[in-house]
């Protein structure tokens, strides 16, 4: 199979729509194509059957069998790039920090080019006194701090 065919076909695909974004693509020894996708404002059924036609379309199984599946980061993948982090600003995000592996949960506030912001409420004691009160916690995490991080969908 011809990697860089393979490639060539998939980013003319996408390049098509300037909205979605290529997050990985791979293909097995048995030719096997697993190409996900995503986009700024989500990624519709009929855009997937685009990109899988044009690549399918132009590969010839004569030369060599294959199989092809083209499918939308869904919610329990994690994100991988800064251009994901943008597009679910205001969602609620858990990220697995690198070191310790200490777990963070709040709103994703910002996402630039090296870094997030999340923001959350922490229950704390009083400073003074007996009880806890609630306190605003915000941190910046570099994307190479992170482990793992999945935007968590609440009822």
């Amino acid at each position: 199979m011809n990697q860089e065919l393979v490639k060539q076909l998939i980013d003319e695909a996408i390049a098509e729509n300037s909205s979605l974004f290529l997050v990985e693509w791979s293909i097995s020894a048995e030719n096997a194509i697993q190409v996900l996708v995503d986009g700024d404002h989500g990624l519709s059924i009929d855009e997937i059957v685009r990109i899988s036609r044009h690549v399918e379309h132009n590969l010839d199984r004569e030369e060599a069998d294959f199989s092809l599946n083209v499918s939308s980061a869904g919610v329990g993948n994690p994100l991988t790039m800064p251009r994901q982090y943008k597009k679910n600003i205001g969602r609620t995000l858990k990220v697995t920090k690198v070191e310790g592996g200490k777990d963070l949960e709040g709103e994703l506030v910002s996402a630039d080019e090296e870094s997030i912001t999340l923001k959350w409420t922490a229950r704390e004691p009083k400073p003074v006194g007996k009880g806890k009160h609630d306190v605003e916690k915000e941190e910046k995490v570099q994307y190479t701090d992170i482990k793992k991080a999945i935007v968590k969908i609440t009822f």
